[in-house]
């Protein structure tokens, strides 16, 4: 198949971005023609095999859900956008794609804009959900989510990573037709399980993404202390204040990656022994997580799927995750793997760190090979349900 694939953003960093490089990548390797647009100033940087890349010129502004810093562009939030912003946003990106036709599909990621992007091509086109773009953009516009079903009502199938994200779509944009629920993927071969010792080596050996970033960070893992690891934005909706909370009293150490507003807050009320790394990158963390005890997922804020829990599983490293969205479901997945008498160990009750302390200090005092034992249950339900060759071959069969 020749496929345009859409994705506004970069290609690292957060969960639809990097879907959007798994995807090239795998389509490619499958032998079919992709070429894929996205914000990103140096794709040569990312393995997207054989798919080329295009970059659209939007002059230079990007509606984004979630402020953040984007290199040459000014992000602003897309429901300040006018209408006749958003309108000249979709028709630079769908210039673009247009010129790239024919092509058998326009696979673009989320409703806003991926969803008009694709309807103004006049090619068939799919839409991927990923949940930002509900919960932080279109619910409470009554404007944006007729946008959004309007772009839907033409798609040849619209993708949702979990149940609870199409009860979400559905809620905010009202019925949608030709809906599949196809999770997201994650690379089996590079989040892997890893020997202690050659993890940590090859985390010492990779570049800092600050000064010094990487030369603490394995100062601090230097010992095999028991390691708890948080990776996301460091926002209150993300649930990070709970985690701090619920280490207290625990005899282990935390390692905090991401970036946001809160980060002095929430160093000025962590336990002594964490460490806040700041951004990393995925060449950073594959080496991480292994490194792991356990990875929490604490957030507070409804998630269409749990990226970093698939991530924390495929290497060998236990999640416990908030039991609510799409993370209920994959903890759900995990449990259905575990020994019966660990299966409560997946989840801890939303915003109740009291919970959370209880179900971190189980997983922390079971013995190494127990834990290791879990970690292995939840690879394999990773490589099985969530492994990006299938994932990518399923997206496609939907549509056949």
């Amino acid at each position: 198949m020749r496929i345009l694939l859409w994705h506004g953003y970069r290609l690292s960093g957060t969960g639809s971005n990097e879907c959007a490089r798994a995807l090239a990548l795998a389509w490619s390797r499958d032998g079919h023609d992709v070429t894929l647009f996205s914000q990103e100033p140096r794709p040569e940087h990312f393995d997207i095999g054989a798919a080329s890349a295009v970059r659209p010129d939007i002059d230079g502004i990007l509606p984004v859900f979630v402020l953040d810093r984007y290199e040459g562009l000014h992000a602003r939030l897309l429901p300040d956008f006018t209408p006749a912003e958003r309108d000249h946003y979709v028709r630079r990106n769908a210039a673009a794609l247009r010129e790239h036709l024919p092509a058998d599909l326009v696979y673009t990621n989320h409703v806003l804009m991926g969803g008009p992007v694709g309807a103004a091509t006049g090619a068939r086109y799919t839409v991927s959900v990923h949940g930002s773009e509900l919960e932080y953009s279109m619910r409470g516009r009554p404007d944006l989510a007729r946008l959004g079903q309007e772009a839907l009502r033409g798609a040849a199938a619209t993708y949702v990573g979990s149940a609870h994200a199409g009860g979400v779509l559905t809620e905010i944009c009202g019925p949608v037709p030709r809906v599949h629920q196809v999770p997201s993927g994650v690379d089996t071969d590079r989040w892997r399980p890893r020997p202690r010792l050659e993890a940590l080596a090859a985390l010492a050996a990779e570049p800092s993404p600050a000064a010094g970033v990487t030369d603490r960070l394995t100062a601090f893992l230097a010992d095999d202390e028991p390691t708890v690891v948080y990776v996301g934005r460091l926002l209150h909706n993300k649930g990070v204040h709970l985690l701090l909370k619920a280490l207290d009293g625990l005899d282990a150490r935390a390692v905090i990656v991401g970036s946001g507003g809160h980060r002095a807050d929430l160093a000025a009320s962590a336990p002594p022994r964490t460490l806040f790394t700041g951004p990393l990158g995925h060449r950073q963390l594959v080496h991480l997580l292994p490194l792991a005890d356990v990875s929490v997922v604490p957030s507070i804020f409804p998630e269409a799927f749990g990226m970093v829990a698939a991530e924390a599983a495929a290497s060998g490293t236990p999640p416990l995750v908030a039991r609510h969205s799409g993370l209920a479901e994959i903890a759900a997945r995990l449990a259905s793997a575990y020994p019966p008498e660990f299966a409560q160990l997946t989840s801890f009750e939303p915003g109740d760190p009291a919970d959370l302390h209880r179900k971190l200090r189980a997983l922390l005092l079971l013995p190494p090979d127990e834990r290791r034992r879990l970690g292995l249950a939840a690879r394999q339900v990773a490589v099985t349900h969530w492994g990006w060759p299938r994932i990518a071959r399923h997206t496609l069969d939907v549509i056949r």
